[in-house]
């Protein structure tokens, strides 16, 4: 069975990692002039020091989505005998990088007060 937003992910389930692919990838091209697919993936596995791996199966389609939605522009290029695929983000991918990485962390900020919650807190506790 295929599943097309599927991420190989050593530490965290699929369910916390949902919906953020496309967070990642806007903060990882608004850090950089452009990016091919392999060095995203790269990226990541460095930064999260190999705790999220991310599958081509996953990170094309959201690519591909967010190029359709205007938010990167792309730039063939040759390099060997191998043409790569550059990625970045157009001015609609700046502002949409910093709106959902603040949302994210704001929703972060959230579940921290969620999950410090202790019993004496909760109006329905005993």
């Amino acid at each position: 069975m295929h599943n097309i937003f599927m991420y190989i992910c050593l530490m965290y389930s699929k369910e916390l990692l949902k919906g953020t692919l496309k967070t990642i990838i806007l903060k990882l091209l608004s850090e950089s002039d452009s990016m091919y697919g392999y060095q995203i993936t790269q990226k990541v596995k460095e930064i999260t020091e190999g705790k999220i791996i991310l599958t081509e199966g996953a990170l094309y389609p959201a690519l591909h989505k967010l190029e359709a939605d205007g938010l990167l522009s792309t730039e063939k290029q040759t390099v060997g005998n191998r043409v790569r695929k550059y990625y970045s983000l157009t001015q609609t991918g700046n502002s949409s990088a910093k709106e959902k990485v603040e949302e994210l962390k704001e929703f972060m900020e959230t579940l921290k007060v969620i999950i410090n919650i202790t019993p004496q807190k909760l109006a329905w506790s005993i």
